[in-house]
């Protein structure tokens, strides 16, 4: 284990100092971009403007014979773009730590562009090692480029044995920025009997006790729901983010807009955005609602300190209440700041 005094320290010389504290950004949505695709790279330049992250996506859906091209697809997009004028985060998910592309894809777009990302994905991240080899590695790749700010990693679960390290994980670096589940590749580590890509599953039930000849209500539940909260108590424990990964159906919008709500409301940040459509649900999910950021407001307005107790339309709020409402408030005016809109309907103090 590393000693506290040093768990900060750079480990190139000559590479950035680690965060103390993760930046403070919008992330409701991850939205993924097949950087081989030259139609839909000539098309993020807009989309920056409406997503809070765009990422470049290196690995699953990526053809063998296309990894280079998705590579300097990627490393174009980040040259043309300017993200940070619209305060949209540039992140990559490279390939997983046992493939042949993994060295050319660090080496290559840290190279190129390491001033303007934001964040690497890592996939099939099992265990503290995986995230110990990649900081290792990023400061290195940051000190001979002279990269200015440390670039974050963001672990993907989708392993059994990740989730079983998932603490462990979670704590490995200053550098790290969050985790997100990764559903279908956990599913066949776990020989779950499912071929959805996130969602619950008709199969997986409960049913209420038998009374007599009375029907006997049934309801579908979530598969992810244990390792959604393990994943989000390992990430609040550590100041990092959790978020809810893929939804593979692109045709149930509700479905998708309940699987992202439950996540939202279990602690998760954001969540990750396949196709356009899903933009516009993570975008009224991952904000709060108008009344409850109002009533947040006047549990911070009525404590300023968070100290004390009050009465707010007879109920009690006291430093609890206040740590609860300070969440959302804190959340609201990120959101505000992004979408003009909600702006007007936040009333925030």
């Amino acid at each position: 284990m590393k000693l506290p005094r040093r768990f900060f320290q750079p480990l190139a010389a000559g590479a950035p100092e680690p965060f103390r504290e993760l930046p403070v950004k919008l992330e409701r949505m991850i939205h993924f971009v097949p950087p081989h695709n030259e139609k839909v790279r000539a098309n993020v330049g807009d989309l920056a403007a409406t997503v809070d992250v765009v990422l470049g996506n290196l690995e699953d859906a990526v053809p063998a014979d296309q990894k280079e091209a998705a590579r300097k697809g990627f490393i174009a997009m980040g040259k043309e773009v300017d993200f940070a004028k619209t305060g949209t985060g540039l992140w990559t998910r490279i390939n997983a730590l046992n493939s042949p592309w993994i060295l050319d894809d660090l080496f290559e777009v840290v190279g190129e562009i390491g001033n303007k990302l934001d964040v690497i994905m890592v996939p099939k991240v099992e265990g503290p090692w995986d995230i110990h080899y990649i900081d290792q590695l990023l400061a290195q790749l940051e000190a001979r480029h002279k990269v200015e700010k440390p670039i974050l990693v963001h672990a993907i679960l989708e392993t059994a044995e990740g989730v079983a390290n998932v603490d462990a994980i979670a704590s490995a670096s200053p550098r790290m920025h969050g985790m997100s589940l990764g559903p279908a590749d956990l599913a066949a580590s776990r020989s779950m009997k499912t071929t959805r890509v996130g969602g619950g599953h008709p199969e997986y039930r409960v049913i209420a006790d038998a009374r007599g000849e009375e029907a006997r209500a049934s309801a579908q539940q979530d598969l992810w729901h244990y390792t959604i909260a393990k994943m989000v108590d390992a990430c609040a424990a550590n100041g990092i983010k959790a978020f809810y990964g893929p939804f593979g159906d692109f045709s149930d919008a509700a479905a998708c807009e309940v699987q992202f709500r439950n996540a939202f409301l279990m602690g998760c940040a954001g969540a990750w955005t396949l196709h356009p459509s899903q933009v516009t649900i993570a975008k009224k999910v991952f904000a709060p609602d108008p009344d409850e950021v109002n009533f947040a407001a006047r549990i911070v307005e009525a404590m300023p300190d968070g100290t004390g107790a009050v009465m707010l339309d007879g109920k009690m709020q006291d430093d609890a209440t206040w740590k609860q409402a300070k969440v959302i408030v804190d959340l609201a005016r990120l959101v505000a700041d992004k979408d003009p809109e909600l702006a007007k309907v936040y009333k925030l103090p």
